[in-house]
């Protein structure tokens, strides 16, 4: 990136910003929602790629091992904040879907496939602003989302919008975001296995300043979260909502433009 000029320089440190605030404030689509613009920046997706998912490592297990520290400090560590269960579960249906997306064995188009997801999602979110959030009684239903967010996850960013809708019916709001982040940690180590075996440049020189600013967000981040815990239900879901109908109108919009 050393070709950019200094205005450019401040878009990215902004937009990790931005992606660190959505990532620790809602427990998802912080890099779907900062990736298409710094794509605009600078049109090379294995230049953010590898920031992004080492900046998810350490900033997902940082948080949950706060929440886990203050869980015990406040005598509710017994269910803990993120619940193990689902996370097995979630696991051992996305495994393989995860390494054939990530070996890139099936070779359906990915606008074919990411136009689906985010169709479905759009659904999704509405239902969450409005208040009637997707509670899916249907175990085929439940495992053909994670299989599918399995496959997408190892081929792009977009897991999340299968995913959420699949945990938010299974998994208490306290330990979602703390749950996401756990399952989010495990599937990125293995994308970024992949990265260091194809000898990807992790862009390590560039974390040096980009931390930091991922770091103000989330920061910023964790504050909002707080706030959509103490706030009413309604409101929990609506920022949910809020949060997945960017996520799908940001991927529909760089599909089609």
């Amino acid at each position: 990136m050393s070709e950019l000029l200094p205005y450019q320089y401040v878009l990215i440190g902004l937009l990790f910003i931005w992606g660190g605030f959505v990532r620790s404030g809602v427990g998802f689509g912080g890099a779907v929602l900062a990736l298409p613009f710094l794509l605009l920046i600078r049109d090379q997706p294995l230049v953010f790629l590898p920031i992004i998912a080492i900046h998810l490592l350490l900033f997902s297990s940082l948080t949950v091992v706060q929440n886990h520290r203050k869980a015990v400090r406040a005598g509710v560590a017994e269910g803990g904040t993120v619940d193990w269960a689902f996370l097995r579960y979630a696991l051992l249906i996305m495994a393989i879907p995860k390494l054939i997306g990530v070996f890139g064995v099936i070779t359906l188009p990915g606008e074919l496939i990411s136009g689906f997801v985010f169709v479905i999602v759009t659904i999704y979110a509405i239902t969450y602003i409005l208040d009637r959030p997707f509670k899916s009684n249907n175990k085929w239903l439940d495992i053909l989302f994670l299989m599918l967010g399995g496959y997408v996850s190892g081929t792009s960013l977009i897991a999340a919008p299968l995913v959420v809708p699949v945990a938010a019916s299974r998994v208490l709001r306290e330990q979602l975001r703390d749950t996401l982040f756990a399952l989010w940690f495990i599937l990125v180590a293995v994308k970024l296995a992949a990265f260091i075996y194809a000898g990807v440049d992790l862009q390590l020189i560039h974390q040096l300043w980009l931390l930091p600013c991922a770091t103000v967000g989330h920061g910023i981040g964790l504050r909002f979260h707080e706030y959509t815990l103490r706030a009413e239900t309604k409101v929990f879901f609506r920022v949910m909502g809020v949060g997945l109908l960017a996520v799908s109108l940001v991927g529909l919009w760089r599909i089609l433009y």
